[in-house]
């Protein structure tokens, strides 16, 4: 069955919060999930969005989103994406949607004249690592994701 990729729509956001909570269930994150269907439609299609999204498709059947973000790189002088979340259904695992999200943002890269496409994954996922090193991604061995919330973020910023 081929997989068609779409652009995300406002209609969509109850169904890009659902792949968001399956996203988190699987990564067993589900508590850590604050976002509400508003949020979702409030980043991603309010008046001036700074996250997107793209929806796979199988038949016309939604079965997995990339959601996504332009950042930059100093070094190479070029804006990149940022790959936040791909996630595709378990029933549709190994269909090609997943490559299709990936190859999707890839031909944006291309096109856009983008330096870079990237993301994280985690430690313990050895089949989405796998899949991966299957397409040429490279392992950012070396980089040490740091992150700042809460009462850190607080301190910091002096409120």
């Amino acid at each position: 069955m081929p997989v068609s990729i779409r652009p995300a729509a406002a209609t969509d956001s109850a169904l890009i919060l659902q792949f968001i909570r399956d996203l988190a269930e699987y990564e067993k994150l589900l508590d850590s999930v604050e976002t509400s269907e508003a949020d979702v439609a409030a980043a991603l299609f309010g008046e001036n969005p700074r996250a997107f999204c793209d929806i796979a498709e199988i038949d016309g059947r939604p079965v997995g989103f990339a959601l996504w973000f332009y950042n930059y790189s100093t070094f190479v002088g070029r804006h990149g994406i940022y790959l936040e979340d791909l996630f595709v259904r378990p029933d549709s695992r190994g269909g090609g949607a997943g490559k299709a999200l990936l190859a999707h943002l890839a031909r944006r890269c291309v096109d856009e004249k983008l330096g870079r496409l990237e993301w994280s994954v985690l430690d313990w996922n050895a089949p989405s690592i796998a899949f991966y090193d299957s397409l040429g991604a490279a392992a950012m061995d070396e980089w040490i994701i740091r992150r700042m919330t809460g009462e850190a973020l607080r301190k910091l910023a002096g409120v």
